[in-house]
């Protein structure tokens, strides 16, 4: 292991293959694509695992009510909702199930839509299909190198059977963290149109931008709150996505009792591992996150030097939050950019076309400066030959 501090361990190219890892067994040799961090997750996580293995009983469990409190001080203290309870929390073993149990509970007929805006990350593509219900895309756009709402196409597209507006916040791939104002006139427009905001907040604790903060859609006026669905979870801030805890916040008891009861029996109860860890998590990992932090930034630097010196013909808006880097390959003249990078450079990175825009790739910064090094110089070296044999065939 590469060590960056006292308290940030890197993985090197060896440390997690053949352990069953997605990312590394499944995706190639130098892989940059499944939003999973090579950085060992906080030792106060390590020791309240080895803490439950060493209880030797491993029944059925509930989420505790520490676990509970804990989470709405967290909510409160670092996302500034003024007064979450207890009763809003409902565990769920992941946020793509999560979502997609609220879309069935809204979109319970199959003429009713649920709406996004591409491109976004994947599953919130394909949720309506468990819904049986339509899918609403509307795109968003690009101003001054800053992703922004279309408001004028929303308001073009929305239908008496539109139902819920399912929103990635921070956005997954493009990395905005939607302001304040950004979330209030989106709720007003799913007020305007009774829509029940659904948002999807697993990267509310990855803002790398100093100064700006993460706004949760719990923090909206109370004459919202009837309409609002947070999710959230500590596995992508303390990389612990395999052991699979997510949160549902709904504060409209009517509307908690509708999503519970549609779920039934239909998703598995949570494991005693996940509650001790995600309580581990929230208690004792905040300094290892803010290293963290300090990480991503620097790693975030990296990416965004080697593309402007070495690869100007990508095109990378400014990524306010999360370790995805969202780039535009279009001036690459690759069918399939996804495709290029993989046969060129041995490159895995992840196919725009799943999120909606074809000639984009979602690159995973959140590995040792080093392997991130080689990859972007494969993909330099690839892209070098490439123009090189243009040229020639010209």
């Amino acid at each position: 292991m590469q060590e960056i501090s006292a308290m940030i361990r890197f993985a090197t190219t060896d440390t997690r293959r053949d352990t069953g890892n997605i990312k590394w067994d499944l995706q190639g040799p130098l892989p940059f694509g499944i939003a999973d961090m090579d950085i060992e997750s906080p030792p106060c996580i390590v020791e309240a695992l080895q803490q439950r293995l060493n209880h030797h009983f491993y029944g059925y469990a509930f989420m505790p009510h520490e676990l509970r409190e804990t989470i709405c001080t967290y909510l409160h203290n670092m996302h500034g909702v003024s007064a979450p309870r207890s009763e809003w929390l409902h565990p769920l073993p992941g946020c793509v199930p999560a979502f997609t149990l609220v879309a069935r509970a809204v979109c319970h007929q199959p003429e009713y839509e649920l709406m996004v805006c591409t491109p976004v990350y994947p599953p919130m593509l394909h949720c309506h299909e468990d819904a049986h219900c339509r899918l609403l895309t509307v795109p968003y756009k690009n101003e001054h190198e800053r992703w922004k709402f279309d408001w004028d196409a929303m308001e073009a597209a929305v239908s008496p059977n539109t139902r819920m507006f399912l929103l990635c916040n921070p956005h997954n791939p493009l990395g905005r963290v939607w302001d304040r104002d950004e979330l209030l006139r989106l709720a007003d427009f799913c007020e305007r149109h009774n829509l029940i905001l659904c948002s999807d907040e697993i990267h509310c604790d990855l803002v790398l931008d100093e100064g700006l903060h993460h706004c949760s859609v719990l923090t909206l006026p109370e004459r919202y709150q009837k309409r609002i669905v947070m999710l959230s979870a500590p596995s992508k801030t303390f990389n612990i996505a395999g052991i699979c805890f997510t949160y549902m916040a709904v504060p409209d008891a009517e509307l908690r009792a509708t999503i519970r009861q549609v779920q039934g029996h239909t998703l598995p109860t949570i494991n005693v591992f996940a509650y001790a860890a995600s309580l581990a998590a929230y208690q004792d990992g905040w300094d290892w996150h803010a290293r963290l932090i300090q990480a991503l930034r620097a790693n975030r630097r990296i990416v965004y030097d080697f593309i402007e010196q070495e690869l100007p013909m990508l095109n990378i808006c400014h990524m306010e939050a999360t370790y995805l880097a969202w780039i535009d390959c279009s001036a690459l003249g690759v069918e399939s950019p996804h495709e290029f990078f993989l046969e060129k450079a041995n490159v895995y990175l992840d196919n725009g076309a799943n999120f909606g825009s074809p000639q984009c790739l979602r690159l995973n910064f959140a590995t040792s400066p080093a392997i991130l090094r080689q990859g972007l110089e494969a993909m330099r070296n690839a892209v070098q030959n490439h123009l090189q044999s243009a040229m020639q065939g010209t």
